[in-house]
């Protein structure tokens, strides 16, 4: 059965083809005969009780440099010309985002929108993993600097990162001695109106940082993922690389965990972030990354297992 698929993501030009999942996820749709469309969050608009927007037409190729052809901008009827929505730009999680989340909602019922875009609006990465703290490794939201230093005082070396932040950015390692820590407080408050995340640092991250990909609640691969040289973070993004690795009997629990609450929300493609084997720190629903590097490592095909959960549910 062939669908017609909307993709709202970032501009395409942008995109590196080598390791994007979304681009691995529309060629994988080609494959199955899919008619794509691109538009940005931007685009859409309500209008006569309907959710429109402008989208090209586009074929996607594994060429680097001429890796997409779109054909003239369509007006679509989100409700009634696509099948389904995939919601794959990347955060900021900002209003504009979360307007978008809102919209998508109101074609519910009509369009299979993929993440469900209620349960995306409901689940921001860092504040919804505080469901499963058992699994967590200490770690406390706020903007007190007086909070923050009786954290420090309790676990020693923390990290502090940003509520909605992604790609590793603006994340601090504070030592012990807590050097530096009133005047790091001092600049997330002034860059950020909301809490901020204070986590005991984790000395494993040094062996690496597990992207776990779950599709519809079940573990689909995963990576560990490397920081690069003087570094904390190991996100791709920032420097970290990728190499191949197996899961714990700790991380399999926390994905059995995780599944069916992945289900009844309608979050069927997910990636978690385990260190340690056993600490989980994020569960990404917005625009999950890794599975590009996961099908390198393993032979697996994650698009196609993505692509016959999607197509499961438009058939019921």
């Amino acid at each position: 059965m062939a669908l017609r698929v909307a993709v709202q993501m970032d501009p395409l030009e942008t995109i590196n083809i080598a390791g994007d999942s979304t681009f691995a996820i529309m060629l994988g749709a080609q494959k199955r005969g899919h008619r794509l469309f691109h538009y940005a969050a931007e685009d859409l608009s309500w209008h006569d009780g309907r959710l429109w927007t402008m989208a090209r037409p586009v074929m996607v190729q594994p060429v680097e440099g001429d890796h997409f052809r779109v054909e003239e901008p369509v007006l679509l009827d989100l409700g009634r010309d696509v099948d389904v929505v995939l919601m794959r730009q990347d955060p900021p999680f900002d209003l504009g985002y979360i307007t978008a989340t809102h919209l998508l909602e109101r074609i519910q019922g009509e369009t299979l929108v993929v993440n469900d875009p209620a349960s995306v609006r409901n689940a921001p990465e860092k504040v919804w993993v505080l469901d499963f703290a058992r699994y967590m490794p200490p770690t406390t939201l706020t903007r007190s600097l007086g909070v923050a230093r009786k954290f420090l005082a309790e676990h020693g070396a923390m990290v502090v990162k940003p509520l909605h932040g992604n790609a590793g950015k603006a994340v601090f390692k504070v030592g012990a001695d807590g050097a530096n820590l009133a005047a790091l407080i001092e600049m997330f408050n002034t860059a950020y109106r909301e809490p901020h995340v204070v986590q005991a640092f984790v000395p494993e991250i040094a062996e690496g940082d597990k992207r776990i990909v779950l599709i519809d609640g079940e573990i689909a691969g995963a990576i560990n993922r490397l920081p690069g040289e003087g570094e904390i973070r190991s996100n791709l993004a920032a420097g970290g690389s990728a190499v191949k690795t197996d899961l714990t009997d700790t991380e399999r629990e926390i994905c059995a965990a995780l599944a069916p609450e992945l289900k009844a929300r309608g979050l069927l493609f997910v990636g978690i972030d385990v260190i340690g084997g056993k600490w989980l720190t994020e569960i990404n629903v917005t625009s999950p990354t890794g599975i590009v590097a996961i099908d390198r490592f393993n032979g697996t095909d994650t698009p196609g297992m993505i692509w016959d959960a999607i197509e499961a549910k438009v058939q019921k």
